[in-house]
């Protein structure tokens, strides 16, 4: 079965949608009724369960298991948080899943409450039809902000043997995150780091005798600079990505709290996207030692002067061949011979560096999701439901 077998998604694959849309699980918020919900869910189908926490136990990766210590079979992933919509000028309520011209409107419906709502909702399927492989789910935490929950959960199940290299543990991962249902192979790494620069304050027509915190972040935000022109001049290009090359950009900076006083201290976040194969930490040691050599001078006039640096997201690149398992998978139950690479990063090269053959595909487009009024059209989740129920029949 291919995702175009079915024209109608199933009211309960489509209720499970508006469910998970409907409940609030921005990234600097608890996604724990989310994931209670589903939690219950799946207790009541006997599943197993592992939830593992954030250090406030505020949030929770849930990971479930269809067919526990079966050979090894498919993990399906997904990340419940979302970015917020403060600001945007939405026309329907963010969080009120509604259905209109053939579409589920709301924020996550793309990214991603629709996938992992029609992957709970398969969960009773699956399980009666007694598949000779284990089909594993793996719901997140804070992957818009970093991917801090999938490296929790990933650790979780590796220290439990039930991700790497032992029999049991799933050789193939799909990440549903929105491609249009054309499988990807690809993405860029994302790094953002925090740049805090500390200097001396003095009034400003003293400032020889001060330590302009502002002046010495613009130095190394000028480095950075240099090296996006390098990297887009440069750099090694890979076609198919919207831009072809590695990139480098610094997207906030504040300092400084009148206009007579020489600022003390100055925070700037900038990042490097990446393209698979490429070295960001090069880039990133590329910057804090230009840093370091204007500390010096800072230190001369105020010891206590100088950069402080601080890695805030940390989401590696994706490369899978065309030949991968899970991607050969993806394309057959998407009935799609084409391939596609994506510009957002997702969580597939943690899977794929915890051991599985791991493929991006899943309903909706990254052109809806971050954005007012978001949506998936419920055409995109029927495909995808098609997609997730011939799965059974390719593990048969």
């Amino acid at each position: 079965m291919t995702a175009t077998a079915t024209s109608e998604v199933s009211a309960a694959g489509l209720q499970w949608a508006q469910r998970l849309v409907r409940l609030d699980t921005v990234s600097h918020r608890s996604n724990l009724a989310l994931i209670e919900t589903i939690a219950d869910h799946l207790r009541s189908l006997g599943l197993p369960l592992r939830l593992t926490w954030d250090d406030a136990r505020a949030k929770a990766n849930l990971c479930a298991t269809i067919g526990l210590g079966k050979p090894a079979g498919v993990l399906l992933s997904g990340h419940t948080d979302t970015v917020p919509w403060d600001g945007q000028a939405w026309t329907c309520e963010p969080l009120g899943a509604e259905l209109r011209d053939q579409r589920l409107y709301g924020r996550g419906s793309a990214d991603m409450k629709g996938w992992i709502g029609l992957v709970v909702a398969q969960a009773q399927a699956w399980l009666e039809a007694d598949l000779p492989h284990a089909i594993h789910f793996a719901f997140s935490y804070d992957e818009e902000v970093g991917g801090f929950g999938a490296r929790r959960l990933i650790a979780d199940l590796e220290q439990a043997g039930l991700l790497g290299r032992t029999g049991s543990a799933p050789r193939l991962c799909i990440v549903g995150e929105p491609t249009s249902m054309v499988p990807a192979t690809a993405h860029k790494g994302v790094h953002r780091w925090r740049c805090c620069v500390r200097g001396r304050a003095a009034h400003s027509s003293l400032a020889p005798q001060a330590v302009n915190a502002v002046e010495a972040a613009a130095r190394v935000v000028s480095r950075i600079a240099g090296i996006a022109d390098e990297l887009r001049e440069q750099g090694p290009r890979q076609a198919g990505f919207d831009v072809p090359h590695s990139t480098a950009a610094v997207c906030v900076i504040e300092g400084g709290i009148a206009d007579n006083v020489v600022p003390e201290d100055c925070r700037f976040h900038y990042e490097f996207r990446d393209l698979p194969g490429a070295d960001a930490a090069a880039l990133q040691q590329r910057v804090a030692a230009y840093a370091a050599s204007l500390e010096p001078a800072m230190r001369a006039v105020d010891p206590g002067a100088g950069f402080r640096f601080e890695q805030t997201a940390h989401m590696p690149s994706f490369l899978a061949s065309a030949d991968e398992p899970a991607v050969r998978l993806a394309q057959r139950l998407a009935g799609s011979a084409r391939t596609t690479l994506v510009a957002f990063g997702t969580e597939a090269g943690l899977f794929q560096r915890a051991g599985c053959s791991t493929v991006v595909c899943g309903p909706g487009s990254i052109q809806q999701a971050h954005q007012a009024d978001e949506y998936v059209s419920l055409e995109q989740l029927a495909r995808a439901e098609g997609f997730l129920r011939g799965l059974a029949a390719a593990l048969d």
